[in-house]
């Protein structure tokens, strides 16, 4: 008996249409992607993280004020409240970098001074003060766990050399810079992946900004949703402790039904357009530090499972190679993904609350037939 007449739910909502949005456009058969009409290899070659949170935020590409005026406004809010950093210094050593991030971003809220409004304006301040405090935290907290001093930003660098200073203590190379900042750029959205639809019913049902963000990071703490580009490393590293071949390494693999990570899309159905420039980016950092062999490592695999199994490499899989050259530990993978993401889900989150309605669902009922019978419990 179905309560939804002439309804066939696809598990997961695959191919459901859940809402109208006007900041991401993507094609997976032709493999584009796009923010707000601007083609992600226009984005990646010649923008900045900067300006690709304007268009997020604002819908258009910025002027050179308007620009410099969001530089502004990023830089000053790279700071936080000394009962964050209390906190986060009080936060047990194991914990993951993503459990601490979830707990800390919600504590936020606490001292945003726009957290109790939810009109379009007030929501782009706190879009603007997430996307730089959610940096600041992974940066701190990876330093506070090492025992490692923390490190004030500075104005005069951009979101991606702010982040990689504050977290290894020195400014990065122009090369490191830019790497990181289109490794932003291609992660600062993907339309209703998993996070930003979790971040988007959070939004409809009028809770707070920080609310839907500590929702979001929920949902990307999920190994089927974030998480993958750890799980690559983790691969190559075992190759290489190993002084394995790649190649009869992921064979292996194979041979005993494991999943390779980094390979495949649920949208995508040719080469994720992010994965072109993350491959470039893997080997250019590679031979700029003078160790190529990780780029070698997950070249030589791509290669194979693309002619062996038909399958393209996806945005996790050269991420991995590049955040490790990038000095980034392999737990802070994910969070850095949310370091951009923020980006994205705090559009939706404006874009919901702009013209909102609360997000409900049916569900195709498939238990037992209506109407049961109560029967008391001693003659069961």
């Amino acid at each position: 008996m179905s309560t939804v007449t002439g309804v066939q739910a696809p598990k997961g909502l695959e191919g459901v249409v859940a809402t109208t949005s006007s900041i991401c456009y993507i094609d997976g058969d032709a493999g584009v992607l796009a923010y707000r009409g601007y083609d992600i290899h226009e984005l990646a070659d010649h923008s900045t993280f900067e300006e690709v949170c304007y268009l997020l935020w604002f819908g258009r590409l910025p002027k050179p004020a308007e620009l410099r005026q969001l530089q502004d406004r990023l830089a000053a809010a790279r700071t936080l409240d000394p009962a964050i950093i209390a906190q986060l210094r009080a936060v047990p050593r194991h914990v993951l970098p993503m459990d601490a991030l979830r707990t800390l971003v919600s504590a936020l809220s606490y001292y945003d001074h726009d957290n109790a409004k939810n009109d379009h304006d007030s929501n782009v301040n706190k879009a603007i003060r997430l996307t730089s405090q959610i940096a600041i935290l992974v940066a701190n907290y990876d330093r506070v766990r090492d025992g490692k001093p923390l490190v004030e930003p500075d104005g005069s660098l951009s979101h991606a050399a702010n982040f990689l200073l504050m977290l290894n203590g020195t400014k990065p190379s122009a090369t490191a810079e830019r790497a990181l900042d289109i490794a932003l750029i291609l992660h600062a959205d993907h339309e209703l992946n998993a996070s930003t639809f979790a971040a988007r019913v959070v939004a409809a049902t009028l809770s707070d900004m920080h609310s839907a963000i500590t929702a979001a990071i929920g949902a990307l703490k999920g190994p089927l949703h974030g998480g993958a580009n750890e799980a690559v490393f983790k691969i190559l590293m075992e190759i290489d402790k190993a002084h394995a071949d790649p190649v009869e390494h992921i064979k292996g693999m194979l041979a005993q039904k494991k999943k390779v990570p980094g390979f495949g899309h649920r949208v995508y159905h040719t080469e994720d357009p992010r994965a072109t420039h993350l491959r470039k980016m893997s080997e250019d950092l590679g031979k700029a530090s003078g160790n190529p062999k990780w780029f070698d490592y997950s070249n030589k695999i791509e290669q194979y499972v693309k002619a062996d199994k038909k399958l393209n490499a996806n945005v996790d899989f050269y991420s991995a190679s590049t955040y490790h050259t990038l000095g980034i530990a392999v737990d802070l993978f994910t969070p850095i993904f949310a370091v951009s993401r923020v980006s994205g889900w705090t559009a939706h989150v404006i874009e919901q609350l702009d013209d909102n309605r609360l997000i409900r669902p049916r569900a195709d009922y498939i238990g037992p037939e209506y109407p049961q019978r109560y029967v008391e419990i001693d003659v069961r």
